[in-house]
């Protein structure tokens, strides 16, 4: 199947970093790719600029005060631009006819219902908003089958785990020979800090990840290691593969992305630079291959390769992830959103790193777990989520943060 010769795209999301890296990509192949519609949730002046310069016909803001701003700049440039605002335009641009492919980047459980709309209208869809699979897995996988969309994983570790497993895989680990999948993690910031030390870590350090540049939320979830086990979640879906067959490996070096494991030893590995424009050109290519604009891989610059097991008293995200995977129904969608209030409060200063998995399982514990059936019982979860995490914010006075962030250091 050759790719079509010129692909029409919406980017969810492109003010982001995945939304950014996808822009670099396309630029470089001008001739093979059209920019229909760009979204952003609030960053006016960069959505301004890549408009000027892809020229979509619709422009999406998510708060309605910024799309005025930006309709307003746009009309005085003399660009034709089409600007909304709102989830039921970021829906809109990504089912239009005319689009043929949506990168879904936007973060969190709003990217949801627009990565949604693109599966049930059939489109191919690079889903780098691993929510979308780890709150309403089960509803958007039927989605896809449904239309027949063409999913393609843009996290480096699934995209990696997509390229090692066989062309006609159709989600069957065991006819395809499959032993496990292992996911690669680079330990983050804090790999080798002794959780002692762990008690008055600032923002800025949790996001000075050591391999990847990446926005302030995910670089958090990459230093608690719940980033990873969003992952492990998102894997069992992609891949219909079962908890006690997905595996996490750290390996610092982020050089091999992931590596699927067969029934006669062999293990297939996908390595590269970490930089995201690898897997994005790669599902933009897709079936073909097209430059990312990438820097080669120098094996012998590189040097070693180093692989260790996770700490889970270091990383109890990781644990928790596994434990919401086990439970399904509601329970990652609840995982998913008590990670999203602690990872928000710890970046405006207002809760300590070590608290973030402490908030989480508070969320988990004793709630009432059901099955998701449509898209309301989703976003419930979320919202009882929210509701039960600041419950358990209210009870934590702010006095306390130094002395429980120390007792959960020490247990």
């Amino acid at each position: 199947m050759p790719m079509p010769e010129k692909q029409n795209l919406t980017i969810l999301g492109s003010t982001g970093s995945v939304g950014v890296n996808t822009l670099d990509v396309v630029a470089r192949h001008h001739q093979k790719f059209s920019v229909v519609a760009l979204t952003a949730r609030h960053q006016v002046d960069l959505l301004f600029e890549q408009c000027l310069k892809f020229k979509p016909k619709f422009a999406v803001m998510l708060e309605p005060r910024a799309a005025e701003t930006l309709a307003v700049r746009l009309k005085q440039s003399g660009l034709e631009c089409e600007v909304l605002s709102g989830v039921e335009a970021l829906e809109k641009v990504a089912s239009l006819p005319e689009v043929d492919a949506v990168m879904a980047a936007i973060v969190g459980i709003a990217g949801l219902r627009p990565a949604l709309a693109a599966a049930r209208c059939g489109k191919k869809i690079l889903l780098a908003n691993k929510e979308s699979l780890v709150t309403a897995g089960a509803i958007f996988m039927e989605a896809v089958r449904a239309s027949g969309a063409t999913l393609l994983p843009i996290d480096s570790e699934h995209n990696a785990i997509f390229q090692a497993l066989p062309r006609d895989y159709a989600g069957q680990p065991e006819v395809a020979g499959v032993r496990r999948i292992l996911l690669t993690a680079s330990g983050g910031p804090f790999r080798t800090t002794p959780p002692g030390q762990l008690v008055g870590v600032t923002p800025d350090q949790a996001c000075a990840h050591p391999n990847w540049v990446m926005g302030r939320k995910i670089s958090v979830d990459s230093a608690t290691m719940m980033n990873k086990g969003l992952e492990v979640i998102e894997a069992h879906w992609l891949f219909n593969a079962a908890a006690s067959q997905i595996e996490v490996v750290i390996h610092p070096e982020s050089v091999i992305h992931s590596l699927v494991e067969y029934i006669d030893g062999s293990v297939i590995a996908q390595l590269s630079n970490p930089d995201m424009r690898t897997p994005i050109a790669y599902a933009l290519g897709y079936p073909e291959r097209i430059a990312a604009g990438i820097e080669f891989l120098d094996l012998a610059r590189v040097g070693a390769l180093r692989f260790e097991q996770p700490d889970e008293r270091r990383f109890p995200c990781l644990r928790l992830s596994y434990d919401a995977l086990r439970a399904g129904g509601r329970a990652p969608t609840m995982l998913n959103a008590a990670n999203e209030v602690a990872v928000e409060r710890f970046l405006a200063g207002k809760l300590g790193f070590l608290q973030i998995p402490a908030l989480i399982e508070s969320v988990l514990d004793g709630f009432d777990n059901g099955p998701v059936t449509g898209i309301e019982d989703v976003l419930d979860a979320d919202r009882e989520a929210r509701v039960r995490a600041e419950r358990w914010l209210k009870n934590l006075r702010k006095t306390d943060i130094k002395g429980t962030q120390r007792r959960l250091a020490q247990s």
